[in-house]
């Protein structure tokens, strides 16, 4: 695993903007960053990156299959106690997933070490499955990488696959989301024209305007029933929002369903490594007021139950706190994971999101920041694949 430095493509920027990334720049701050890239070996790919999301894919359905047979777990994962019923119906109904994001820590030599896992909102998912391509095809075309440089990333097809799978008869599928913050438009607009070419009629509508009908179904403004619906809206939100009493009577299916609820949640890392101490892709980790959270000594991240994007994340070491944005985050409860000794290149710190369509690996985005703690404005940087 090696960071490359690179030039810039020209007109990269006019070139996104063609292609509807419009988020390039954060808050006047570079966010896609091509200025550099990550370079793996075919080996690194398969036999430790995608072999270890796939591994640790099977270890979350078996715990999910766990956790809803358990009140006492769904509690410790703060899932609302209205929400248990709905929480394991759609599990024993093998309501389908689409998408999930495994955030490892890695470099290079040893194992990928999970950090956390991303199994509701899609995050990323755009510029990992569409950009980084299209950046990819244009430096081969232009000689600045080998013509053999290849990259882990089948996203595009195998969303596109994932769409026609879960309604193999085609239909109406509403896609919900943001619609005044540019990307989470952007990217729901992505996964509507994936669902488009796998034969669906997507119809978008924003959160703001969904409503209830008098037969307890959800409808959008134009009082279409949303029988099928792909929301850009994470469910420890949804369990307590207003309308959280109508979700089960409304027979409307999610994408992300339900059950997803329980692998977007950090406490799924203690209850992993009680499962399975010792495993190469875990970190130790317990819940904050487990009384093994000491044996962590002054090492180790603190991290809510509930955040996005680093947000309200601490590291401890030696004494020292190094400390994410503070948005909030906290209230239902903490776990601690062990520190690993993330590996600096450049002063960049690197995290590989490797990413789950259905059951199978399928790509993989970095983003990176000078500090320890990935936040929403670290930089997206592309990769590469080249020799064995």
């Amino acid at each position: 695993m090696r960071r490359l430095t690179l030039a810039p493509r020209p007109g990269w920027r006019d070139k996104a903007e063609a292609v509807g990334f419009t988020w390039h720049n954060a808050d006047g701050r570079l966010y896609w960053d091509e200025r550099a890239c990550y370079a793996f070996s075919l080996a690194q790919v398969e036999d430790d990156i995608e072999t270890a999301a796939a591994d640790l894919h099977g270890l979350c359905l078996d715990l999910v299959d766990e956790v809803v047979q358990s009140e006492a777990l769904l509690t410790r994962l703060a899932i609302p106690r209205a929400a248990f019923g709905l929480v394991s119906d759609s599990w024993r109904a093998e309501e389908p997933s689409l998408y999930g994001r495994f955030d490892f820590g890695y470099d290079g030599e040893g194992p990928p070490k999970l950090y956390e896992y991303n199994a509701d909102t899609p995050t990323s998912i755009y510029e990992a499955a569409v950009f980084q391509w299209l950046w990819l095809e244009d430096m081969i075309a232009s000689g600045a990488l080998p013509a053999a440089s290849d990259q882990f990333n089948s996203l595009y097809d195998k969303l596109k696959a994932r769409f026609g799978a879960i309604f193999p008869h085609g239909g109406f599928v509403h896609f919900a989301g943001e619609a005044d913050v540019e990307e989470d438009r952007q990217t729901v607009r992505f996964l509507e024209d994936m669902a488009s070419q796998a034969g669906l009629e997507p119809k978008f509508t924003a959160l703001r305007d969904i409503g209830l009908d008098a037969d307890g179904r959800f409808v959008d403004r134009d009082n279409f029933i949303i029988q099928a619906m792909f929301k850009l809206h994470p469910w420890e939100n949804m369990l307590r929002d207003v309308f959280a009493k109508d979700i089960a009577a409304s027979r409307t299916q999610f994408l992300e369903p339900p059950w997803k609820s329980v692998l977007s949640n950090k406490g799924i890392l203690p209850l992993l490594w009680e499962r399975h101490p010792g495993h190469p892709n875990l970190l130790e980790a317990y819940f904050d007021d487990d009384p093994q959270a000491a044996s962590l000594g002054r090492a180790y991240a603190r991290k809510p139950l509930f955040s996005r994007e680093g947000a309200n994340v601490e590291l401890y070491e030696d004494g020292r706190r190094e400390r994410g944005l503070d948005q909030g985050y906290g209230a239902e409860g903490w776990i601690r994971q062990a520190l690993w000794a993330q590996p600096s290149f450049d002063g960049n710190y690197p995290v590989i999101g490797a990413w789950m369509i259905g059951d199978e690996p399928a790509g993989m985005g970095v983003r990176e920041d000078r500090s320890r703690v990935t936040q929403d404005t670290s930089r997206f940087v592309p990769h590469i694949i080249v020799g064995d």
